[in-house]
């Protein structure tokens, strides 16, 4: 199979997502030159970060970090945009599994029982076909060892594009649109929620207080990218 697959590779080489050379035997989406190029945060590694102060005072969370920084026509928002809008799934499987390997670098986040995605409303999910929140977390679980479940956190409202919305406004268009399935299976239980990019973490905070009113839960909070402060 591994033969078939060399000579597959003559005539139907993959392609670097980034800088579009061909990828050598071991690599998958990114050549190890353009991983290299990740803006990585290392925010894991260190308590009170920016992350974690975008929600002091709105939420009581555990742990809170992202993986990458977003800069405006990065490498983070190219590959971004390539997941959500142009049928690349399999990207956040990989930057997922990118993220979950730091992570295991941290005591904190290893304490994680699971992991739980951001989710789509059913119809805007049917409408992209898949919630890029939930591709990450399988990449993330993958490289944790940890479970993950992508029914437990539902989304009730089908809420509008948050893009062009100030703080305030991005709270009022979140904070009543979670609920949880059977609050008994996470009850005593550290869960990791998974966003792709966080902005003024409305959605996060939202979807983190009704996780916390289940008694005995512990919430920290992974994204994959954040603006640099």
């Amino acid at each position: 199979m591994g033969y078939f697959s060399d000579f597959l590779a003559l005539f139907y080489p993959d392609y670097c997502l980034e800088c579009h050379c061909s990828l050598v035997k071991g690599e998958e989406y990114l050549c190890s030159q353009c991983i290299t190029k990740l803006p990585k945060t290392h925010f894991h590694l260190q308590k009170d970060n920016p992350v974690e102060m975008l929600f002091a005072g709105r939420a009581p969370i555990f742990r809170a970090t992202a993986f990458c920084f977003f800069h405006k026509e990065g490498i983070i928002q190219r590959l971004v945009h390539q997941l959500k809008y142009k049928q690349k799934g399999e990207v956040g499987k990989y930057l997922g599994f990118l993220f979950g390997l730091s992570l295991s670098e941290s005591e904190d986040f290893q304490s994680v029982d699971v992991i739980l995605p951001i989710p789509l409303h059913v119809r805007k999910k049917r409408k992209r076909g898949y919630n890029q929140s939930e591709l990450i977390c399988s990449g993330m679980a993958k490289a944790m060892k940890k479970e993950y479940t992508c029914d437990l956190l539902i989304r009730t409202v089908n809420t509008k594009t948050q893009t062009k919305k100030n703080r305030y406004n991005r709270w009022e268009n979140v904070s009543e649109v979670f609920k949880v399935a059977t609050p008994e299976k996470l009850a005593g239980k550290h869960i990791l929620l998974v966003d792709d990019v966080v902005t003024t973490g409305a959605t996060l905070e939202s979807a983190a207080h009704i996780l916390l009113e289940i008694p005995n839960t512990k919430v920290s909070i992974a994204c994959l990218a954040c603006a640099q402060r």
